[in-house]
């Protein structure tokens, strides 16, 4: 069973301005609708004001929640922050609060949406307007929900606003595999940052994920982990630099579902990156990704409540 996180207001209508395509929110339903698969659909409520002000300058909320942000903040996002974006972000980040939620009952849970890696303290980047992933770490762990989180993110651009946003905290552990020569130019410093060479192909991926993932989480000990889950790194996507085939990034999933699992751990997913002019097919990536981890997550007790 997949259970996965999903809110209408996903697919806030295309904004005049900006080059970022909306289509693929609506797509990656519909994929998975369509798979046969059995998946439990779970609507969010939007994520309060005051949990994002616990991670993003207060006065940065403000201008998004008014749907007033710069026009130089909104080039460094891509598009502009209408009133339909900023009901959007709300959602997409409390998709993955819930899908932490949701995790922790059933050992895994996607958002449909998110894995916004590059949002930064005042100012949103790369198409990222709030960072989920920051956010919800931040969050659990004001609460009790958990105590250690790890973050993995596997997109092809490094998730230097998630490792900004967390740095100098012994409580969240950020791993990033991304290319070495994409954005963002200037890197930020994770808590571990693998950079991998233009043109690296499945086996070369794998190679780096496990020398690097069983050993951090046998280290660090997390009691949760928030998965960046991102499929730009395929060889055909329009913005990576990697050359991961379909069955690449499905033993990436696996892989990165099977080593928190087996150690009892809960996982949470992100939608991440992904581009290509042919939506759909950008869709079905992330539909199998998420479904493959299901797949996988099937094989485990689920996890024991703290």
């Amino acid at each position: 069973m997949l259970h996965v996180v999903h809110h209408a207001d996903n697919m806030a209508p295309r904004p005049a301005r900006g080059t970022f395509k909306f289509d693929k929110y609506y797509l990656v339903m519909e994929a998975l609708r369509e798979s046969g698969a059995p998946i439990t659909e779970h609507a969010p409520e939007p994520m309060p004001r005051e949990w994002l002000e616990a991670v993003h300058c207060p006065n940065y909320v403000d201008e998004v929640f008014r749907a007033e942000v710069p026009r130089e903040k909104e080039r460094r996002i891509g598009f502009p922050v209408t009133p339909q974006i900023a009901a959007r972000v709300r959602h997409t980040n409390g998709g993955t609060w819930l899908a932490a939620q949701l995790a922790r009952q059933h050992g895994y849970a996607a958002n449909s949406a998110a894995g916004s890696h590059h949002a930064l303290h005042e100012t949103g980047a790369g198409y990222c307007v709030f960072n989920d992933l920051a956010v919800t770490a931040n969050r659990l762990i004001a609460q009790g929900d958990a105590t250690r989180i790890l973050i993995v993110d596997c997109d092809v651009h490094q998730g230097d606003g998630t490792a900004s946003l967390t740095a100098g905290r012994a409580d969240i552990f950020t791993l990033s595999l991304h290319a070495e020569k994409n954005f963002p130019v200037r890197k930020a410093r994770s808590s571990r940052d693998v950079a991998l060479p233009d043109g690296t192909d499945d086996d070369g991926y794998m190679d780096a994920l496990s020398s690097h993932l069983p050993d951090i989480i046998s280290g660090f000990a997390p009691d949760l982990v928030l998965y960046q889950a991102g499929v730009d790194p395929h060889a055909e996507d329009r913005l990576g630099r990697l050359a991961l085939s379909d069955a690449g990034l499905i033993a990436r999933d696996r892989f990165v579902i099977r080593e928190a699992r087996s150690r009892g751990l809960p996982i949470a997913s992100a939608l991440g990156g992904g581009y290509g002019e042919d939506a759909g097919e950008v869709a079905w990536r992330h539909a199998r990704s998420m479904l493959a981890m299901a797949e996988e997550n099937a094989r485990f007790d689920a996890p024991r409540q703290k």
